[in-house]
């Protein structure tokens, strides 16, 4: 057994699921849920933004849209992760934490989690139907990015920038629904929330920053080292500046601007508590991410102006 795996033995899906659907439900990551929070919660910004500045925007509707984002958050983390380890299968296989994924391991063949990736886009693009052409249009954009990142790795050491713009896409796509249009301050918020996937995301790549070396993919966690920490406090500083702004843009209520500070207080706590060199502090820290995406959430939220 692969202590350093990501994968726990013994879980619900062995136990629970039937042997043959177990590799599936390990390629798309089932069993480890943050991945579709932190990319559904960058939705839900960009919805929030729209129904806190927009007069009529129906709550009702907002609801219903967030719950679709989260289903197509579900199903296109599901058909990413697919694709990464598609393209990673041997890289994969030389890393401590991925070495027993699916492929990796051969528990799955290549063929059928080829079939796999295209059932998850055929049913997320289920989702676009109920949203506006505009939409549509950026949503099918997305996917250049989407299959490019997981090679990014190979050829530049800020693959979490890369991942930034990717993950984030979500804040146009929650805007566009409502207002079916960009507008500059939610290219504001996207920016933010490019800068805050950029820092959470070195803090996860110094989980593998060893084994990365060694088999030679790059990361920001490698280009930093030991100066990580303050690269990611500059990054977390740029999200709040840029948070800030778009409130600023949209005539936010004051409330919003002194419900960005906790949020704030937990970014920098995170910078200051973190060691980069354990693996499972840094994997909590990651993690804990999804909470200030939720508070982040409440300020945008409670930003309608008066």
């Amino acid at each position: 057994m692969n202590d350093s795996s990501d994968i726990a033995q013994g879980d619900w899906i062995d136990r629970k699921v039937p042997e043959a659907l177990q590799p599936y439900f390990r390629l798309a990551r089932i069993d480890r849920p943050i991945g579709v929070w932190l990319l559904a919660i960058p939705c839900w910004w960009g919805l929030g933004l729209a129904f806190t500045s927009i007069v009529g925007a129906s709550l009702h509707e907002i609801a219903k849209l967030a719950l679709l984002f989260l289903i197509g958050s579900f199903l296109m983390r599901g058909a990413g992760c697919t694709w990464n380890d598609i393209l990673d299968r041997d890289i994969d296989a030389k890393v401590a934490r991925t070495a027993t994924r699916p492929l990796a391991i051969g528990r799955l063949r290549l063929r059928h989690a080829i079939v796999f990736l295209v059932l998850l886009l055929t049913l997320s693009a289920l989702i676009l139907l109920a949203l506006n052409d505009f939409t549509k249009l950026l949503a099918v954009s997305s996917l250049a990015l989407v299959a490019l990142y997981p090679l990014m790795k190979r050829i530049t050491y800020w693959p979490q920038a890369f991942l930034g713009l990717t993950f984030n896409w979500g804040v146009l796509l929650g805007y566009a629904t409502i207002t079916d249009a960009l507008d500059p301050a939610v290219l504001v918020l996207y920016a933010g929330a490019f800068f805050w996937t950029l820092g959470y995301d070195t803090i996860y790549a110094h989980q593998d920053k060893e084994d990365d070396a060694m088999v030679g993919v790059k990361s920001t966690a490698l280009k930093f080292g030991d100066r990580s920490k303050i690269w990611i406090g500059v990054f977390y500083t740029c999200t709040m500046i840029c948070f800030a702004v778009a409130g600023v843009m949209l005539h936010l209520n004051l409330v919003y601007f002194i419900a960005l500070l906790f949020p704030t207080t937990l970014l920098f706590t995170q910078v200051r508590q973190v060691d980069l060199d354990n693996p499972q502090d840094c994997l909590y820290h990651f993690k804990s991410n999804a909470w200030i995406g939720v508070w982040l959430l409440g300020a945008i939220l409670i930003g309608r102006p008066f």
